[in-house]
């Protein structure tokens, strides 16, 4: 069994010392023995050899092939299935996720993604012929959907196999060399990934690093093809640093705080259950979770009753007896998120239990700007109220702060829906209901601004490990047509390249 890459003892550059890539200690199936990697390299880096590795992997073309390709998704399947109860135990360890919650999002979605790749890889591959212009008519012009090469996914806490595994199908599908950090916060996730992935997977190929944030800006020294990462804007900006000093191309998955406004004119139980349904999932720590409401004070005072009614329903009349409500994961994480408890005026919930990590479902009510919960992504399980007097007043707040994630918009009137939609700007938007638009593969996802940069989820998650390569193939005869474009030039060589070449618009008069 291939063991989890911890760094070692730092070394003189060009030591020579041994880096473990893979191996078969424990005999699982689908593991590769592999010896140990010797970093020659100066540059004293101790991820360098497992790099190095990699490379030499995916230079040989091995990742190429289709057939290599889906060969390592089917074992990604089998993982998840064979794994299955080992996930659901390690995200409930880690914080306590009710087993509903971790089957949908960490198993059942991304067996939808990895079918819906699997269904489309051979036609997602095929290279893409385009349109030619006069001269070129005989020749062939295309884009090749290259690899990048060794690409580097580091993963968050809070969905700790869905937000590794789904960019992993797509980096794989796309004939990468993957090197996978999984967070370190959620340790018996991280312990299950590191142990147990590399048994599936070709660890020539692919490999798992358990790092903390020294270790894993040791690893960013290294020079990898794509970067693709979740988590936190400050530590975004430190990833883009990093990946700006060899000029590598990133995807950030970040987060933001994603408003929810809800006009005078809609139902108002359905509301209050479809919010609270994606305030209170996972304890809040969604990034796409509705971070707080905008609506008129009237509409406040009755959405109070049925968020009410609607958290007593989900969870009973003490939610933290409840086996469907999670944990916060970890006591900084705890801290952090009760210390916005003192915005507003706690309206429901509002207990905390520190032994626990417990937050009650809590809904804030009379919200300022300038309170503390809305200075900062709340990540748990706290919905603040803002009152707003109407729609274009909410539209004005929405636009006057970072873009978010997403945005979500109620109303029965679909021209108030449409009006949110066509006048702010986000990663995704969804109307009349919370984060159901990220079970789509047929959706990207992904933010704009300060929420991310970049894109995912099905094709598009295959679109964002490839390199869209320009390709033109010429036949070796008809010279005479390129005298034209060789000096000495002329006014009459000028007048046939211009009408063999030029794109004309649509709709262009042929008299002018």
């Amino acid at each position: 069994m291939q063991q989890p890459h911890e760094p070692p003892v730092q070394q003189p550059p060009g030591c020579g010392k041994l880096i473990p890539v893979g191996g078969n200690a424990g005999g699982c199936a689908g593991a590769i023995p592999k010896g140990p990697v010797v970093c020659s390299t100066v540059c004293g880096n101790p991820y360098a050899g497992l790099v190095s590795h990699l490379r030499a992997a995916w230079l040989s073309g091995k990742t190429r092939p289709l057939e290599y390709r889906l060969a390592q998704l089917e074992a990604l399947g089998r993982f998840l299935e064979e794994k299955k109860q080992d996930i659901l135990e390690a995200t409930a360890l880690d914080m306590g996720k009710p087993s509903f919650e971790a089957y949908f999002t960490e198993i059942l979605l991304c067996k939808n993604e990895l079918n819906n790749t699997l269904n489309n890889l051979s036609h997602w591959m095929k290279d893409e012929y385009v349109d030619k212009n006069l001269v070129m008519q005989l020749d062939s012009a295309f884009i090749r959907r290259d690899p990048y090469g060794v690409v580097l996914i580091i993963a968050p806490w809070n969905y700790p196999i869905h937000l590794f595994l789904v960019p992993l199908i797509g980096a794989i599908a796309a004939g990468n060399c993957v090197v996978v950090k999984p967070s370190e916060i959620a340790k018996n996730t991280e312990r299950l990934v590191a142990e147990m992935l590399t048994c599936y997977l070709d660890s020539d190929c692919f490999a798992v690093v358990t790092a903390g944030m020294q270790e894993t800006t040791r690893l960013l020294e290294n020079k990898f093809d794509y970067i693709f990462f979740t988590g936190s804007s400050s530590v975004g900006r430190i990833v883009m640093t990093a990946a700006a000093k060899h000029l590598t191309p990133v995807t950030l998955e970040l987060g933001g705080k994603n408003p929810c406004y809800v006009s005078d004119t809609c139902d108002v139980q359905n509301v209050a259950r479809r919010v609270a349904w994606g305030r209170f999932f996972n304890a809040g720590q969604t990034c796409i979770a509705p971070d707080y409401i905008l609506c008129s004070v009237e509409m406040q005072d009755k959405l109070m009753p049925a968020l009410r009614e609607a958290i007593t329903e989900y969870f009973g009349p003490n939610p933290q007896e409840s086996p469907d409500f999670a944990r916060i994961v970890g006591d900084k994480q705890f801290r952090r998120v009760r210390a916005l408890l003192c915005s507003g005026r706690v309206a429901i919930g509002g207990q905390t239990d520190e032994k626990e990590r417990y937050i009650a479902p809590t809904v804030l009510a009379d919200v300022q700007p300038s309170d503390p919960a809305m200075q900062e992504e709340i990540f748990g399980p706290i919905l603040p109220i803002v009152v707003v007097a109407n729609m274009d007043e909410a539209i004005d707040f929405i636009n006057a702060r970072p873009r978010p994630l997403a945005i979500y918009a109620f109303s029965c009137d679909s021209k108030v829906v449409n009006q949110v939609l066509e006048r702010t700007s986000s990663g995704s938007f969804c109307g009349n209901d919370t984060l159901m638009h990220v079970t789509l593969t047929s959706l990207p996802f992904g933010g704009i601004g300060s929420s991310g940069l970049g894109n995912y989820h099905g094709r598009f998650t295959f679109d964002s490990f490839t390199h869209r390569r320009g390709c033109l193939q010429r036949g070796t005869g008809l010279e005479p047509i390129n005298v034209l474009r060789y000096p000495p030039y002329s006014p009459h060589k000028t007048g046939l390249v211009r009408a063999a070449t030029t794109v004309k618009r649509q709709g262009d008069c042929a008299l002018l």
